[in-house]
């Protein structure tokens, strides 16, 4: 069964309070619509729906300190709880002690082993490659367990073949931030079919979104909810164009941030983890998940590896 993993930074349950949480003021009506009218907030979790299931997924994994991006991605690729075995959470960017368990041990490789087809969905800009290249920047914990399997990453060239989409969903940040006049844009609802298309094409996709903890850490309303509302399109779209019985889409994040713009800082909320797909395979997905340790087991399980 195919499975499409949008990992989306930052992000966690907060409260109804549309003064410092943008999912609380963000106008997301497909959303909404699949929680039975409500927002993506904590009191809104656990629901079961006909398209959709919430669950609140604890991402703070019984160590003391916020959760951090580095371990809480390495611990959704693995389903160990680093924290737990270094004893601290740890980030942004993998320290070799975090790094070790981002090679061989993660759903990407073990989807390689198996000898199916695995790849991430976002595409990297020249200037990223530039980046790593020179050693003035260090792989983030996803594309290390992606390279550490085998499996490259896609560039500019990919891009403009339609093989990947950019980070921001659109390709609009390619021309506004990176000075790339000719790359392709996609409307939301073109980006959504266009995720479904490229996701049908692997056994297991991922998705990586990190602008909603770049907004959190600005604390930047405006942007926050403007992603949110172009988010809901994107969903909507992907959903439309999605197979339901021939595989599950899951969303979930690292650790709170976004959903509290009061703070810079991470929080330690709960995460959601949203699944998409036929009702008997989201209850399956589910049993005996509390927290971020969970989620990999059971997207090896659906994999069958």
């Amino acid at each position: 069964m195919k499975t499409l993993f949008l990992f989306l930074d930052g992000i966690g349950l907060g409260d109804n309070d549309p003064e410092k949480n943008p999912f609380a003021r963000a106008n997301m009506p497909y959303l909404q619509s699949l929680l039975g009218g409500q927002s993506l907030i904590r009191e809104t979790a656990p629901f079961e729906g006909d398209l959709a299931t919430l669950l609140s997924v604890d991402p703070n994994l019984g160590v003391d300190g916020l959760p951090q991006s580095a371990t809480g991605q390495a611990v959704l690729l693995t389903g160990i709880n680093i924290p737990a075995e270094l004893g601290y959470h740890y980030g942004p960017k993998p320290n070799p002690e975090v790094a070790q368990y981002l090679d061989g041990k993660t759903i990407f490789s073990k989807t390689v082993k198996a000898g199916k087809k695995t790849a991430l969905l976002s595409a990297y800009p020249p200037r990223y490659f530039a980046g790593i290249n020179s050693g003035k920047h260090l792989y983030s914990a996803i594309p290390l367990a992606l390279t550490n399997a085998g499996i490259p990453l896609f560039t500019i060239d990919d891009y403009f073949a339609g093989n990947a989409l950019s980070a921001d969903f659109t390709g609009k940040g390619w021309h506004e931030f990176l000075n790339l006049p000719d790359a392709p844009i996609y409307e939301p609802e073109a980006a959504g079919k266009k995720l479904a298309e490229l996701a049908s094409q692997y056994d297991f996709s991922f998705f990586e979104y990190w602008s909603t903890d770049y907004a959190g850490h600005k604390q930047d309303m405006d942007s926050a909810v403007r992603q949110l509302e172009r988010f809901d399109d994107v969903l909507k779209s992907l959903l439309a164009n999605w197979q339901t019985e021939d595989g599950m889409i899951l969303l979930t994040s690292d650790h709170g941030n976004m959903e509290d713009l009061s703070t810079r800082r991470h929080t330690a909320a709960n995460v959601p983890l949203l699944l998409f797909g036929d009702k008997s395979h989201r209850r399956e997905f589910q049993k005996d998940l509390h927290d971020l340790t969970g989620i990999a087991p059971a997207i090896m399980k659906i994999l069958d590896l």
